[in-house]
């Protein structure tokens, strides 16, 4: 089940799940300050759900954008999301990384392991989603995708070769409740509230993202060996 988007008291159900993207987007906006900008959306083929852009093998059905100038088109204002919205309601919430934050993507149960370890430890965490493709990111403040293989180096991995991935300028992330054909939904494994107003630094995450990824990692490869 879907959570709720509100931060103090649940969010009513919303009839239409059009209403439900709509919502979203404008509560990033004005709540958050995220840019947001609509993406594909999911149509009905044939008895089966493809992606608006048409191509039956989209790597991102339904959550992907749809021009080229897609930063261009980002808005943090809440009323122009609605307007964006209202034209297309079925539309994927996209969200600019880089300009008010970035996200460190790491695999799944990497993410839980090291997502248990930082509330034990008392760190002070930004809001963390969990992707249909078994992904979580965790919001950090722009430059952390930049400053993530220098940091995961001197811990002595290399970033990608144990699936850490920094999301910064340039990239985007779906907010929920932004759904893949087939999948399922984009879900908040730690969502906004007041108390992570303020995001993290990449350096306050590194070590304990990097450690439950290396060891993620290891065990993959042990289970192959």
């Amino acid at each position: 089940m879907e959570e709720p988007i509100g931060v103090t008291e649940p969010a009513p159900v919303p009839r239409q799940r059009g209403e439900q993207l709509l919502e979203a987007a404008a509560w990033y906006a004005q709540e958050r300050h995220w840019d947001v900008f609509p993406g594909t959306w999911l149509e009905a083929v044939g008895g089966a759900e493809r992606c608006s852009c048409g191509d039956a093998g989209c790597a991102a059905p339904g959550a992907h954008p749809t021009r080229p100038d897609w930063a261009g088109q980002a808005t943090g204002s809440a009323a122009a999301a609605r307007r964006m919205w209202s034209k297309q309601p079925g539309s994927s919430v996209l969200m600019p990384a880089g300009r008010t934050f970035d996200a460190l993507d790491v695999p799944e149960s990497a993410g839980f392991l090291a997502l248990a370890r930082m509330e034990r430890m008392g760190l002070t965490l930004g809001p963390v989603t969990r992707t249909p493709d078994r992904r979580m990111l965790f919001f950090a403040l722009p430059g952390a995708a930049a400053k993530a293989p220098e940091l995961v180096r001197r811990l002595g991995w290399d970033a990608r070769s144990i699936g850490l991935v920094g999301r910064g300028e340039g990239d985007y992330v779906a907010g929920p409740p932004t759904r893949l054909a087939g999948r399922g939904a984009v879900q908040w494994a730690r969502r906004p509230s007041r108390a992570n107003l303020w995001l993290p630094e990449a350096d306050e995450l590194i070590s304990p993202l990097a450690y439950a990824c290396a060891r993620e990692a290891a065990d993959a490869r042990a289970r192959l060996s």
